[in-house]
């Protein structure tokens, strides 16, 4: 028997706010409608996951119904972006004159958006998160699993699971995903980083 573990990491397909380069950690913005008619179809035989979990917001929940149409996804509000507080909705350029702003661009490791989440706080709820993954995963007996998520989320689990990086130096498109593979359970279990990374790619490049 197979013992390999996969688990894939979506990105959310393209929103009006990501075109505009806005910060939309937790604004529950929907998937743009051209891009709704690129993700459709994109498994067009059964799907390789036995479960699909998701983020709670539109974006996400979106994807995943566009990707996965005959399966009901787990929603996890543990696998939101970083919350951005008063600076949801706006841009690099209509920050850059705030020094609150400029602090945080210079340490964003240990400083918060104002009414916003730290990096630690953020990557404690993925933590969270995971750990349920792995519960599942482990009472479940299921191999292979896909999480649509966030670019933050994904940036943090792909550091822990495969290889440590910058925050920052790993390149996340929207709407399109990396597997994570182990070449056995036990490996999985005991927390080991994966074997292999491979992409899943699923639109055209877009920008923003």
């Amino acid at each position: 028997m197979d013992d390999t573990v996969v688990v894939a990491l979506f990105r959310h397909g393209l929103t009006e706010e990501n075109k505009r380069k806005a910060y939309i950690g937790w604004t529950d913005s929907p998937v743009c409608e051209d891009v709704r008619e690129t993700l459709k179809g994109k498994f067009p035989e059964s799907s390789p996951y036995e479960q699909i979990v998701t983020s709670d917001l539109k974006r996400c929940l979106q994807t995943a119904n566009l990707l996965f149409p005959d399966q009901s996804p787990l929603i996890l509000s543990e696998f939101r972006e970083l919350h951005f507080g008063s600076w949801e909705g706006k841009t690099y350029d209509e920050l850059s004159g705030n020094p609150d702003y400029k602090e945080w661009l210079n340490n964003q490791y240990e400083k918060a958006p104002p009414q916003g989440e730290s990096y630690s706080v953020f990557t404690d709820r993925i933590e969270k998160g995971w750990q349920r993954v792995l519960t599942m995963m482990d009472s479940d007996n299921i191999h292979q699993l896909a999480i649509v998520t966030h670019g933050g989320v994904i940036r943090y689990l792909l550091s822990k699971l495969y290889e440590e990086r910058d925050f920052w130096e790993w390149k996340v498109p929207h709407g399109n995903g990396f597997e994570l593979v182990w070449s056995n359970r036990e490996a999985f279990r005991r927390g080991e980083r994966c074997n292999l990374l491979r992409a899943v790619p699923l639109t055209e490049n877009q920008n923003g």
